[in-house]
């Protein structure tokens, strides 16, 4: 028989966050159907400006391809994911073979998620799952990498190694909520925290001064692409807890080319963002590619990553 092929295993992103550089991701959304090549071609303008890639996990319920598949194809082409993994779809057995399917395919950075409701989605009458939330889950997968399943019992193929992260909103309406599942979060295993879209800079300060400080874990601050005045609007009607300022959407408004002027808005949040916390979380919905253009005119330079395997 031939010999087991060792799969390629990137660690750029978990070396950075332990030496205390300042982060950079960024998100794609995997593809509706089966021909990847246009998740591909965003990734690849990402090389070498982000640590890592994140893959989403059907965000907003809506259908796309597995985010674990998504992640193993962007692996095999050297751009190292961020696997986000959801509760919302799979119950424990199935999160589980696929964190163990995961760390066999050589994708080792982890988002644990609950996942958005069903009835937000494109397809509302599925039923959902949520046998765990992101919590229980990041529990779940500190076992695994302890060698042990949920029910305690040990691995006999060996534990898993897994550096996992989970969300945070600092702008959440409840600060003892959001407190609360900070702490608990911390206490279950996560390594690393993304936030939200921020809008209000202020608040990311008190809530690093005041909840996240001393924590020892990169925060990573969620930077949103806002394309124009309307982008902006639905933003505020559609997805919860968002509040972006009328000020900003008055500033896209005006503006002769608005999507230059949401560059210019993203590069200028990354600019604060880099004075509060260790890192940025980019967003930018089917223009992954102006990516590279906001960091340049951040003044963040293309890194040389070192990728261990």
């Amino acid at each position: 028989m031939p010999d087991t092929q060792i799969p390629t295993v990137l660690n750029a992103f978990r070396s950075a966050a332990q030496a205390g550089e300042f982060l950079i991701t960024a998100e794609v959304a995997p593809p509706k159907g089966g021909d990847p090549k246009h998740m591909l071609d965003m990734a690849a303008t990402l090389k070498g400006r982000v640590h890592a890639v994140n893959v989403t996990d059907g965000s907003r319920a809506v259908l796309r391809m597995s985010s674990l598949v998504a992640s193993a194809i962007l692996l095999q082409h050297g751009i190292e994911p961020i696997c986000q993994i959801a509760c919302r779809d799979r119950n424990r057995i199935g999160l589980q073979a696929d964190l163990m399917g995961a760390h066999a395919l050589g994708i080792r950075n982890i988002l644990a998620l609950t996942g958005d409701p069903v009835k937000a989605g494109d397809h509302p009458d599925a039923k959902s799952v949520f046998d765990l939330e992101a919590v229980r889950l990041l529990q779940l997968i500190r076992n695994l990498n302890q060698g042990a399943d949920s029910n305690e019992q040990p691995l006999s193929d060996g534990a898993l190694d897994l550096f996992v992260g989970a969300a945070v909103d600092p702008q959440c309406a409840s600060w003892s909520g959001l407190q609360s599942r900070f702490e608990r979060k911390l206490q279950a295993g996560a390594q690393f925290f993304q936030s939200q879209l921020i809008t209000d800079f202020e608040r990311l300060e008190k809530f690093m001064d005041k909840i996240a400080a001393g924590c020892n874990k990169p925060i990573l601050a969620g930077i949103f692409l806002l394309k124009s005045a309307k982008n902006a609007q639905f933003i505020n009607r559609c997805v919860p807890g968002v509040n972006i300022p009328q000020h900003i959407i008055d500033r896209l408004a005006k503006a002769k080319h608005p999507l230059e002027e949401g560059v210019k808005i993203a590069a200028e949040q990354v600019q604060i963002a880099q004075q509060l916390c260790q890192g940025v979380h980019m967003m930018a919905v089917k223009r992954e590619d102006l990516i590279p253009q906001i960091l340049d005119l951040a003044g963040v330079k293309p890194m040389n990553l070192v990728l261990t395997k």
